[in-house]
């Protein structure tokens, strides 16, 4: 009888090794697929139509280089009318941002979602109109002096470094929406006598305080596929 429970106890063990074994081996493969993404800023396009002070676009392109890592680029222009009631500027430009983007996301087999974090480095070249400014007169029994000198700064550029933050949902196959947050540093810019540069097309609004700046978008993409990958992954079963 100890026997039969031996034998029992030791068939069972041989069992229950060979089933986690095989639950060890499984296997599943997919298809990763791999190309270049293109994307446009939703933002800029929302101010263009709705804001009157400001026109603008933005397009971009991801190449992804591996499972994780792209190589990513954006190409645009601004045209932004800074109207503080004393002082109205006019600033046109364009700039060319180029970095990378890391995918910190692990997804779940197939699915192809990006939480990802990544830099820039960005040039831009610009001009300003000054088209008004009011000088104060302080005792209020003149009448505030207006004046409008129409003067132009030109052949105007400025360098500077950002680190972004984001995701990216595939909402249908190959359309992607996405949103980032960008910490920017300004590294150089044109210095003009008696005058700042209030705005920069691709950093925005300048802070006379400090070198740092803040942006965000929401993007749409779409990817073109030009090959795909075999992933092997191991699961339970």
């Amino acid at each position: 009888m100890k026997k039969s429970y031996t034998y029992l106890f030791f068939i069972s063990l041989f069992y229950l090794f060979a089933e986690q074994a095989n639950a060890q081996q499984d296997t599943i493969y997919y298809k990763q697929r791999y190309g270049v993404m293109v994307n446009t800023d939703l933002v800029k396009l929302g101010r263009t139509a709705f804001e009157d002070n400001y026109s603008g676009f933005e397009i971009g392109g991801d190449l992804r280089l591996t499972e994780r890592i792209w190589l990513s680029g954006e190409l645009g222009a601004d045209d932004h009318l800074f109207d503080e009631g004393n002082l109205l500027v006019n600033t046109t430009g364009a700039y060319f941002k180029a970095g990378g983007i890391y995918n910190f996301y692990t997804n779940w087999i197939g699915m192809d979602n990006l939480l990802f974090g990544g830099f820039r480095v960005g040039f831009s070249t610009f001009s300003h109109s000054l088209d008004e400014f009011t000088v104060t007169v302080r005792d209020g029994f003149f009448p505030p002096d207006v004046r409008t000198p129409g003067t132009e700064f030109d052949n105007l550029n400025a360098t500077w470094v950002e680190f972004m933050v984001g995701a990216r949902v595939e909402v249908f196959k190959n359309f992607y929406l996405g949103l980032n947050m960008q910490l920017k540093f300004m590294a150089t810019q044109t210095e003009i006598d008696n005058f700042d540069n209030l705005f920069v097309p691709g950093y925005n609004i300048t802070n006379d305080t400090s070198s740092f700046g803040f942006g965000f978008g929401y993007t749409i993409h779409y990817l073109f596929p030009f090959y795909s990958k075999t992933i092997k992954q191991a699961v339970d079963n």
